[in-house]
């Protein structure tokens, strides 16, 4: 399957994940859904017997209520991959192309096991050549945090980079070290009701992490509006436009999706060329938008130009079209 990842291909697996080896699975995780299993129900029967009401469980150890689907998740939810301390190695499965020069890369995760990693956060994997100091870079998973069994990234290969090629030239069986989470933009405690998303190629990922932490059919989340700006070079090079295309679909009154390509063909509904400040105007939330922040993630020239440049541990000073606009630094993130 090449090309952009088919919504086809998301439904046909999305229900038999739990029901299929990893051995001959060709869907793709960022689609898969963890089915509650009959323990779980068991479970929960087990803390209504012990005394739950309006909801809420009675925890006598502790002398505190404590509301049942936290007491739940906290009892049922698999252990994570990734440890915060100290790198782990993980095996390659699979490769999946997506685009001429970008994949999904499926590592193995310890049986049993999630990726663990919460909404918005990233790894970072490190590569030690044979001569020379390791290279460390961040990648951000693009399967759920509670998919069990293996965690899911995709990857561009920059012929000058510094770690793309190395692991584009990876086969199944190839190890590679990971450490993580690195805690990035935390949604659960600081949701908005307006977000607006300006993102380029692979700085797609950690704006679908959001996107479907919104739109999950299990998510009690049922305000949040979302605008979506997503540059590319060209049409081709546009990943996940199918999933997308179903999302504002099925929510054509809470997200919005407008593309941008540097190369537009015939007849191209969407942007040609940069994002502007007339294009950010007439697409995201406004400077002046109640509970709203504009979400910035693409190669270091797009996010300098659109909001000023940014480090892995600073969010820098807001500049660039963002700022001449009229946006505050308090309502503008960049991944």
């Amino acid at each position: 399957m090449t090309g952009a990842i088919r919504a086809a291909a998301y439904n046909n697996t999305y229900r038999m994940a739990q029901k299929q080896s990893l051995g001959g699975l060709r869907q793709y995780s960022s689609q898969v859904e963890v089915k509650k299993s009959g323990g779980s129900k068991i479970l929960v029967a087990a803390l209504v017997g012990a005394g739950v009401i309006g909801g809420l469980v009675y925890n006598k150890s502790e002398t505190k209520v404590v509301p049942v689907v936290e007491e739940v998740k906290k009892q049922t939810a698999p252990a994570s991959a990734f440890n915060p301390s100290g790198f782990v190695s993980l095996k390659l499965l699979e490769v999946q192309p997506v685009s001429h020069n970008t994949s999904i890369f499926r590592f193995a995760l310890p049986e049993g096991h999630a990726s663990g990693l919460p909404v918005a956060s990233c790894v970072v994997a490190k590569h030690t050549p044979a001569e020379g100091k390791p290279i460390i870079r961040p990648y951000t998973p693009v399967s759920e945090e509670e998919t069990v069994g293996h965690v899911d990234f995709i990857i561009k290969k920059y012929d000058n980079g510094a770690l793309t090629p190395t692991i584009h030239n990876m086969k199944p069986g190839d190890s590679l070290e990971f450490k993580g989470p690195i805690p990035k933009y935390n949604w659960e405690q600081d949701q908005k009701a307006n977000v607006g998303m300006i993102a380029g190629g692979t700085g797609i990922t950690p704006m679908l992490q959001i996107i479907r932490r919104v739109f999950h059919e299990k998510s009690d989340d049922k305000k949040t509006k979302i605008s979506l700006i997503f540059a590319n070079q060209t049409e081709e090079d546009i990943l996940l436009k199918d999933e997308l295309d179903k999302i504002a679909k099925e929510h054509p009154d809470r997200f919005k999706v407008v593309y941008a390509v540097d190369k537009a063909p015939e007849n191209w509904s969407g942007v040609t060329g940069y994002v502007t400040k007339e294009v950010v105007e007439a697409n995201l939330p406004s400077p002046k938008e109640a509970d709203s922040i504009i979400f910035v993630c693409g190669p270091p020239p797009m996010v300098k130009s659109i909001a000023g440049p940014r480090t892995m541990k600073s969010q820098g000073e807001l500049e660039g079209v963002l700022k001449e606009l009229g946006y505050s630094q308090e309502k503008v993130f960049k991944f």
